[in-house]
């Protein structure tokens, strides 16, 4: 080859290979990996170098499982030449250089970035993200109060910027914004599912003195005490607990005011389905005062199953206050006056039983001439021919 087919040669070849300075961020292809260094072909004349410092913060890093021969990595050019014919190059400061381009979009698009805890601080904690220290505040951690800190320490956690200056090389994170992200999505998705008499399983959350609410998955639902059981109950504590996992039906809902009525109680276990088995009109049983109101008391004669005394039906009596003469708990025997399974209404009688009473204990002293007599009838026809000595 002559003198200027070589010159000719040489620059042809200097023309194909990149210019390449200190400083640079540029691609290159992985050749091969040892124990202490990474070899990478980033399209210059000399091959590129990464010791096992300049490939990762982790010391305990293996350099052969991290990568594998043809994988593409961004480097960092520190020498041009080394003294040995090689490029020095670094990954972990391409890695420093381009995660500012990341926190940028996590901050403007609100991507995620996935970190890992370090250590406890004042006020939070910090997370090394390629090699640019991140703070992330106790309030930011996540949804609810976080108690200790430390718990957090190693633990993985996708997060967003939510402040940046890279003048100052200061970055704030957030698990509480990507947390909240969460929800409202597991929110969305439930309301677009619910449907009405459906069963659906969840946890209870809280207890109120009216109900129970349920977390159905990122959203809560309310079960009024009159929905937790067919008994009649005080406190919604008498029929579960907080943490207690239910399977509840849903009885109604409204996204707009964000409501949802839930049901524990099971449909087929419904009392009332056996009531007209159990009981008849003009039937005598024996019940439970439960309840006390200005125009009557409720009594149950049945686990589930209890009707209206009306305060006419009380006694004999004018009464003007049923509790002045009835008592939570009081056992009292009512007649049964009617029965309406449609409304679940049950209408009863304290007066009415004891009238009943009354005429049995007449039937049964003068047996069937008492018929149609009350026990003044009784007494009146017993001392008809009694007189009194002046």
């Amino acid at each position: 080859m002559s003198e200027e087919s070589m010159k000719d040669f040489m620059d042809a070849l200097e023309g194909s290979m990149k210019r390449i300075h200190s400083g640079d961020i540029v691609k290159g292809k992985v050749i091969s990996a040892t124990n202490d260094a990474v070899f990478v072909n980033i399209g210059y004349m000399a091959d590129g170098i990464i010791s096992k410092e300049e490939f990762s913060h982790d010391e305990e890093v293996d350099l052969k499982e991290a990568v594998k021969p043809g994988d593409e990595i961004y480097v960092y050019i520190l020498e041009v030449n080394d003294g040995e014919g090689n490029v020095a190059l670094s990954k972990v400061k391409a890695e420093e250089h381009k995660v500012w381009d990341e926190f940028e979009e996590s901050l403007k698009e609100g991507t995620t970035i996935n970190v890992k805890i370090n250590e406890v601080v004042k006020g939070g904690v910090t997370a090394n993200v390629k090699g640019v220290r991140a703070f992330i505040p106790a309030s930011q951690l996540a949804l609810k109060y976080v108690e200790d800190l430390k718990s957090f320490v190693g633990k993985t956690l996708d997060v967003k910027v939510i402040e940046l200056d890279k003048d100052k090389k200061k970055v704030v994170l957030s698990r509480k914004e990507v947390e909240k992200a969460e929800a409202e999505a597991a929110k969305d998705k439930v309301w677009a599912s619910l449907k009405k008499g459906e069963r659906r399983s969840g946890v209870v959350t809280r207890l109120a003195k009216f109900g129970a609410f349920v977390d159905l998955g990122g959203v809560d639902g309310l079960i009024h005490n009159q929905d937790l059981s067919w008994k009649r109950i005080l406190d919604p504590s008498e029929v579960v607990k907080v943490g207690d996992k239910v399977e509840v039906y849903v009885i109604d809902f409204d996204k707009l005011k964000g409501r949802i009525s839930l049901g524990l109680k099971e449909v087929s276990d419904n009392p009332w389905n056996s009531v007209a088995a159990k009981f008849k009109e003009n039937d005598i049983v024996e019940g439970t005062v439960v309840r006390l109101t200005d125009f009557g008391a409720f009594v149950q004669i049945a686990e589930g199953i209890e009707g209206l005394v009306h305060i006419s039906e009380i006694a004999e009596e004018r009464v003007t206050k049923p509790s002045a003469v009835l008592n939570l708990g009081q056992k009292v025997k009512v007649k049964v006056l009617s029965i309406d399974d449609k409304s679940q209404k049950l209408s009863l009688s304290i007066k009415e039983a004891a009238h009943s009473e009354e005429r049995e204990e007449i039937k049964g002293f003068l047996g069937d001439k008492s018929e149609g007599l009350t026990l003044g009838d009784l007494l009146k026809d017993k001392f008809k021919d009694f007189k009194f000595e002046e």
